[in-house]
C-alpha cells in the first residue's frame, strides 16, 4: 500500500500545478509523475482525491478531450461547468479544444498562464 500511497501523492502534486485555463491528460499526468503507464492509476486516485480544495481534479479530461461521466464531480456536465468557468473552450462536439489549452508541465510563466485569483 506504501507505494500507491506514493503515486498517489505524486499524482496530486502534478494536479495541483495545473493553472486555471489549462488542462491536462490521465496519460500526462501520469507520465509527469513518473511512470507512463499510470493512466488508470491517474484516473483511480483523481476518484478517490482527499484534497478536492487543492487538487482541482476536474482539469483533467481524456486523450481526445473528453470530460469524465456524471457521477466523477457531482452530476451531469458539473465537470463541463467548472472547466467554463476557468475559460476553457469546448469544441462543437463537446471535447475541450486540447491544441488551446493543453498543460504540458510547464510553470506558468506569464500573467495569461497564471492561476486567477
Amino acid at each position: 500500500m506504501k507505494n500507491s500511497e506514493n503515486a498517489f501523492e505524486k499524482i496530486y502534486a502534478v494536479v495541483s500545478r495545473i493553472p486555471r485555463g489549462k488542462v491536462c491528460t490521465y496519460g500526462h499526468i501520469a507520465c509527469l509523475a513518473g511512470n507512463p503507464r499510470w493512466s488508470r492509476v491517474v484516473g483511480y486516485a483523481l476518484h478517490v482525491n482527499p484534497y478536492p480544495e487543492t487538487v482541482p481534479c476536474y482539469r483533467v479530461v481524456n486523450r481526445l478531450g473528453e470530460v469524465s461521466s456524471a457521477f466523477a464531480f457531482g452530476g451531469g456536465n458539473r465537470q463541463r461547468e467548472l472547466l467554463m468557468e476557468d475559460g476553457i473552450p469546448f469544441l462543437p462536439d463537446g471535447r475541450v479544444d486540447l491544441s488551446r489549452c493543453m498543460w504540458w508541465g510547464e510553470e506558468p510563466d506569464s500573467e495569461a498562464d497564471a492561476p486567477q485569483t
